[in-house]
């Protein structure tokens, strides 16, 4: 049956809408622009900043259109007199709120403060700052919370609670509250970065690099690589008015080269790598009956939760390093031998997702004969800083080519980004190398689709080269627990801390909500639908650069491909 609908009238129009909308929704979805800072689509809304107010005909007073729901004949209006008047007060008593870092802040050219005020045409001054002296808290070297610039949206604590981790809470009243860390030693922050991915106002953010990344740059005696992430092609583009999920891969190889990058590599290659050795190591627990279920580890947030909260489980975890890890690894150990090059001159600089990443690369467990895989990890929100700070407009590149041999990749690859995808690559691959050493006496697969998808938590039993798995995933660490009381019922198991994986990544861009993460899912897919080789073992270059290591000796192949981790009190 379709949906009822009702009438009312928005800006002098008689229009039908569905009922349970709130008037922001149905403004958005005709085109009127109503600003907002407290809102996001991932929480229920709150009403905190008041900027969003809209006249209601018959009350007295303005309602917030974020959690005002229309009812049958209401005749609004978005934009009178009365509304302006009260939206430029309620957005300069926000700016008292907020210190203003414009120069060296990664949103200056995506601030929806600064656009307001500019539309609005207000003085940003025109109230003292009150916050001037509040502390600013900062979390290993990833994530920090600044309390000079919150406009106590609490969309961070609302982020916090999402993801089940109840680290950063509300200190004092009235207007001494403040967004604080939690004073409880049981409570870790994970350093997901989901609060800076729904911080509407860079308060909380992720701790910046690129500066160093700048000075690296201008060294002579250096050599500076990128590489990028596997979401990042899906993503960055919206930063650039390019539609979600639209794949930008060739331009991004572009942009990092007329930023200086000498060399510039796929982490898709690292990827594949990653998939062989997980793939590996999942048929040799389940053949040698070893540690199960067997867990991923490539999401950095996660292994910090298990060190912190479920320190029992890591024998569980893959001992495969991440990705970008392994291709760094590789470009300073083999690429670095090809080259002749000595790995203490070479800079690799990871484009990622994901704040967590950071830490990752500074973990001491990383090192190999004592230099660290990765140097520096940028986000997505920084590389697209980076890129209109220096006028460099992607939309407008044209396509390059990531340099070989890191530069080719699967179809398994690609899917990386998304939840489920890891989980299923390492299937394709773990079927492939069964269904060889059977000589092909059993079917080849290349698609698990029962392993994606939006849900929390999704379970399936895959057929393997005639193995029966009962695999689950996790889509967001706050559905974690529930999972954890089972792990009798499953043999391999995929977490991913943020909701819809590394496409929802704390260091994404801004907006993210489920709409743009499906999107950009659904790009992911189609870049690994559309590739010739789909599963990771096929990477020729991959295997050869496997079949180096591994004549290296088992201690160095084992350091380059594998790591290790520990309990944790603290950072």
């Amino acid at each position: 049956m379709p949906e009822k609908k009702i009438s009312i009238t928005l800006d002098g129009k008689k229009i039908k809408v569905e009922v349970g909308q709130t008037i922001w929704q149905i403004a958005k979805a005709r085109g009127i622009d109503i600003p907002n800072f407290c809102y996001h689509a991932d929480f229920k809304p709150k009403a905190n900043c008041r900027v969003c107010v809209v006249e209601i005909e018959g009350r007295k007073n303005l309602a917030t259109s974020c959690s005002t729901i229309a009812q049958e004949g209401m005749v609004i209006k978005t934009d009178t007199q009365r509304v302006q008047k009260a939206r430029k007060m309620n957005i300069e008593l926000l700016f008292a709120e907020h210190i203003e870092k414009c120069p060296d802040c990664v949103w200056r050219f995506n601030c929806g403060l600064l656009d307001a005020a500019s539309k609005y045409k207000l003085l940003i001054t025109r109230f003292k700052d009150r916050k001037k002296n509040r502390k600013t808290y900062k979390f290993a070297n990833a994530v920090e919370i600044d309390g000079s610039q919150c406009i106590d949206c609490r969309n961070c604590i609302d982020a916090c609670v999402m993801q089940g981790i109840n680290f950063l809470e509300i200190k004092g009243k009235g207007i001494h509250q403040e967004v604080v860390p939690s004073s409880e030693p049981y409570k870790h922050c994970i350093l997901c970065g989901q609060c800076a991915l729904h911080c509407p106002v860079s308060a909380a953010q992720e701790q910046v690099s690129y500066k160093e990344v700048e000075k690296e740059l201008k060294n002579k005696d250096k050599i500076v690589i990128a590489q990028f992430a596997p979401s990042i092609r899906v993503s960055i583009g919206e930063d650039f008015g390019l539609d979600y999920g639209e794949v930008v891969t060739g331009q991004m190889v572009t942009a990092l080269r007329e930023l200086g990058f000498e060399y510039v590599f796929d982490v898709n290659f690292g990827a594949d790598v990653t998939t062989i050795v997980e793939a590996e190591e999942l048929i040799e627990r389940i053949t040698n009956k070893g540690v199960m279920p067997m867990f991923t580890s490539c999401c950095p947030a996660w292994v910090n939760f298990v060190e912190f909260y479920r320190p029992d489980l890591i024998p569980n975890l893959t001992t495969s390093r991440s990705p970008q890890i392994h291709n760094g690894g590789i470009i300073k150990t083999y690429w670095a031998n090809k080259m002749g090059i000595d790995p203490k001159r070479i800079v690799v600089v990871s484009i990622m997702p994901c704040t967590a990443k950071k830490y990752e690369a500074s973990r001491s467990e990383m090192k190999i004969d004592n230099n660290f895989p990765v140097d520096y990890v940028l986000t997505t929100r920084e590389f697209s800083f980076m890129m209109k700070k220096n006028g460099i407009d992607l939309a407008k590149l044209k396509k390059g080519e990531a340099d070989n041999p890191m530069g080719d990749y699967t179809g398994g690859a690609a899917i990386f980004g998304a939840t489920g995808g890891v989980m299923e690559s390492a299937l394709r691959t773990a079927n492939s190398i069964l269904c060889d050493a059977k000589e092909g006496k059993c079917v080849k697969r290349v698609e698990f689709k029962s392993v994606r998808g939006m849900d929390g938590i999704k379970e399936a039993v895959v057929d393997v080269a005639g193995n029966k798995l009962r695999v689950a995933i996790v889509n967001g660490i706050g559905n974690a627990p529930k999972l954890l009381e089972r792990l009798n019922d499953f043999d391999y198991i995929e977490v991913m801390t943020c909701p819809g994986g590394c496409i929802g990544g704390g260091g994404q861009p801004i907006p993210t909500n489920n709409e743009i993460r499906k999107k950009r899912t659904e790009a992911l897919y189609n870049v690994d639908k559309n590739l010739k080789l789909r599963v990771s073992c096929d990477n020729q270059n991959a295997k050869d650069i496997l079949a180096w290591l591994e004549k290296k000796g088992h201690n160095y192949n084992h350091k380059v491909l594998h790591t290790g981790y520990n309990k944790k009190k603290s950072y």
